[in-house]
């Protein structure tokens, strides 16, 4: 199998992860897709906590997760956030980059469910372990 097809199906089940409604499947999915050390990067929080942050004269701080457990609650919560109003969805927005050896790029999209009117989105680096895991997810919201 080539690179950029292992690439593209680690990237439809990254995003599945994130839409799936069933917490032990969604669960499942997590322990499958990372390594069990994996961090996901939040680089760019949001507008309110780069305010909070500026404000107490702190540079704007990245927000990570690391390992299942705690990556399982991440995804969870931006499925409460999110999706569980049936209102949105998350999609990939392009196809993914190889970039080097175990680095993919790509970007994704988050779309009303009626209308497909794009809402949101992002740029995501993943880095993955020899085994084909994530190993840490850089991620870039609203990057253009």
């Amino acid at each position: 199998m080539s690179p950029s097809v292992e690439a593209k199906q680690l990237v439809e089940r990254y995003v599945a992860q994130w839409n799936e409604p069933d917490p032990a499947l969604r669960s499942k999915i997590v322990r499958e897709l990372w390594a069990p050390d994996g961090v996901h990067v939040l680089v760019d929080p949001p507008q309110e906590m780069r305010e909070a942050a500026a404000a107490l004269a702190f540079p704007v701080p990245p927000l990570e997760v690391r390992g299942h457990d705690a990556l399982d609650g991440r995804v969870a919560r931006a499925y409460a956030m999110f999706l569980a109003s049936g209102e949105h969805v998350f999609e990939a927005a392009s196809e993914p980059s190889v970039l080097l050896p175990n680095v993919i790029a790509f970007r994704w999209s988050m779309l009303t469910t009626g209308t497909r009117k794009v809402v949101g989105g992002g740029l995501d680096v993943l880095a993955l372990d020899d085994e084909g895991r994530i190993r840490s997810d850089h991620q870039f919201i609203n990057a253009t």
